[in-house]
């Protein structure tokens, strides 16, 4: 996770605290953000961003519980590990992925990216996490011009960010689009984003 990121999943659980009537004191809010800041500076020092994927770390049964868990929270349109940090702070009990929180921890926590769901998925013939609003990918030229493996126009991968996600339903189907922004300001609209065009972007890896 980036600044960023860790600053607006904090944001997140304090305010559900508070709505939970939870409400943190500002000394507890310290703290937390103080035990993250360390674990995250002891992440990025000691673990290589090209290191296999932290989910290869469990077992075959812990994986398909926590590929159980993820997908229930998204059908329940939460963010997991929104909901973990949650648990944490408030000292529930996770249910079936209990288990990270008492083996793992939250510097293993922090190691998962999307794009590591996204490969666990793929080698599981799942689907992966949707995108929200605000996720970071890559896109590919092969959106807007003709590429080729091998030639002179190849396949080169540029940074963005999801701004909007659209849905358009029929009787037989639901085609999403999404509108990404490019690091140059150009907005971009990619239409069938979980079927003919699922090629043409990948998740960041930071």
């Amino acid at each position: 996770m980036n600044p960023a990121e860790i600053e607006a999943t904090l944001q997140a659980a304090f305010d559900n605290c508070e709505a939970a009537g939870c409400a943190l004191t500002q000394q507890q809010k310290e703290i937390l953000i103080q035990a993250i800041a360390q674990n995250q500076q002891i992440s990025l020092e000691n673990i290589d961003s090209a290191s296999p994927n932290p989910l290869l770390e469990l077992t075959t049964e812990e994986r398909r519980s926590f590929w159980e868990f993820i997908k229930e929270q998204q059908q329940q349109e939460r963010d997991w590990k929104i909901q973990l940090l949650n648990d944490w702070l408030l000292s529930r009990d996770s249910g079936k992925v209990q288990f990270i929180r008492d083996r793992y921890g939250l510097q293993w926590l922090n190691r998962i990216k999307p794009i590591h769901i996204a490969e666990y998925a793929e080698n599981e013939v799942e689907e992966a996490l949707s995108l929200k609003v605000g996720d970071r990918i890559e896109v590919s030229n092969g959106l807007w011009e003709w590429v080729q493996e091998t030639g002179p126009c190849q396949r080169e991968w540029y940074s963005c960010t999801v701004l909007q996600i659209k849905e358009a339903y029929d009787e037989n189907n639901t085609t999403t689009s999404c509108i990404v922004r490019l690091s140059n300001g150009a907005e971009y609209e990619i239409q069938g984003v979980y079927s003919w065009n699922r090629y043409n972007w990948r998740w960041a890896e930071d």
